[in-house]
């Protein structure tokens, strides 16, 4: 092999490109992975919950190294208006199972150690270098152009994000539409571990994790969000960003009510920003997944639109790693033939098609359209908190529960109920 030549070269150095990085140079394949940022994760904002069961079958028993910030032990849902919150609590020991484990991370801390996992298993790592093209001959990619220079590889694999360029500039990847992506913006906030221990009722290694619909996004699609790390929490809105020019105010403003509503005021109450960032969300799901394979290229990650908002829980990192796992095997595979034929990378698609990510894909599929319903974070909030503010107002007579509770349901309307209740069920 000549000098200038890698056997692979991958293009962004988060969850799925280190993944890939590391497979592929563990398998003894000359690997380069090239990352705009200063560092793998310094331009990561996630914040951030990682379901551990795909890096578990990579990294067994990853989180005694790894920089992690807490086991997720306490879910929480809410339902907010701009006044009052109805909340859905659910805690529980942690599983004595890893793959059942999930943990808060700060991913500029997480993505660089994974970096030098990759680095350690013989993956050469430029950073702060953007990649401006691809070399393309006979319709086969052959490598990247990089800072002036011109670096040549079997395959590329492009890892470099849910606005990924180089996958536009190919046509395998279609323009980001506001109808396939949302805008999350979020805060970090340090407090001490006594406080958040307090305030979210943990302990040192235990978090919590708590989504919101309604008012963070100001009653559109998207909601609000905290995860409790060490000695910090994540807090952020995400905005569906085809509602933008409804929205009755900008999404900074989106974030500071709902970081100052009656809810959450006293959880943040005296702690210190020490982040503030903000980037696009892929929301599409199934609907917004692009050509994966091309001769000489595959396409994973966020990149290629891998990540599932299911209303409960909100899923990308597993789905990143396990597309650098599936994307790693076919190259190796490919490798071994020495053929990077379309064909022959479509081994790829078929490792996702056999494993969670398609399926549960397929599963979720009309879900992205279901969730996009005004009465989801607008009307149904407001019915939420109305009936448990009947319920639990004394001030003279009782009246029967269902007294409390038709005004309530007669304000959304009947059929918006079963209309929406038999969409709901059908999409999951």
């Amino acid at each position: 092999m000549s000098e200038d030549k890698f056997d692979a070269i991958i293009v962004g150095g988060g969850l799925a490109g280190c993944i890939t990085a590391y497979m592929l140079a563990n398998a003894g394949l000359e690997t380069l992975l090239i990352e705009k940022g200063n560092f793998s994760g310094s331009k990561n904002m996630t914040g951030g919950r990682l379901y551990a069961h795909s890096i578990e079958k990579i990294f067994p028993d990853f989180a005694n190294e790894a920089p992690i910030e807490r086991s997720v032990v306490h879910e929480k849902i809410s339902f907010m208006n701009d006044n009052s919150c109805v909340t859905m609590d659910y805690s529980t020991k942690e599983s004595t199972n890893n793959e059942d484990k999930s943990y808060t991370v700060l991913r500029a801390k997480f993505d660089e150690w994974l970096a030098q996992k990759a680095e350690e298993a013989g993956v050469g790592i430029i950073p702060g270098i953007r990649v401006d093209d691809l070399i393309v001959r006979d319709n086969k990619v052959c490598g990247v152009i990089a800072g002036g220079e011109e670096m040549e590889a079997d395959v590329v694999i492009l890892a470099d994000g849910v606005n990924s360029i180089l996958g536009e500039k190919l046509g395998m990847v279609s323009k980001v539409t506001p109808h396939h992506c949302a805008v999350g913006a979020k805060e970090v906030i340090k407090l001490s571990k006594q406080q958040i221990n307090d305030r979210f009722a943990c302990t040192d290694k235990e978090g919590t994790a708590w989504l919101f619909a309604g008012m963070p996004s100001d009653g559109y699609m998207g909601g609000g969000f905290i995860y409790t790390n060490e000695d910090s929490i994540s807090l952020g809105v995400v905005f569906g960003l085809h509602n933008i020019e409804k929205a009755g105010k900008s999404i900074p403003q989106m974030l500071e009510d709902f970081k100052n509503h009656p809810t959450i005021k006293p959880l943040v109450e005296g702690g210190e920003i020490v982040e503030y960032s903000a980037h696009v969300v892929p929301e599409g799901g199934l609907h917004m997944l692009p050509e994966m394979v091309r001769d000489g290229v595959v396409i994973v990650g966020d990149a290629a639109g891998l990540c599932l908002n299911v209303g409960y829980t909100v899923r990308g990192m597993d789905l990143a790693i396990a597309s650098g796992e599936a994307a790693a095997n076919a190259i190796i595979e490919a490798n071994k033939k020495g053929d990077f034929s379309k064909n022959s990378l479509n081994k790829y698609v078929q490792n996702l098609e056999d494993s969670f990510v398609m399926k549960d894909l397929k599963l979720y599929k009309e879900l992205p359209q279901f969730l996009d319903n005004e009465r989801m974070f607008n009307d149904y909030p407001d019915m939420v908190s109305g009936i448990m503010k009947d319920m639990f107002t004394i001030n003279g007579p009782s009246v029967p529960m269902r007294k409390m509770v038709m005004p309530h349901l007669k304000k959304v309307g009947f059929m918006n109920l079963l209309k929406d209740g038999f969409k709901g069920v059908k999409s999951i």
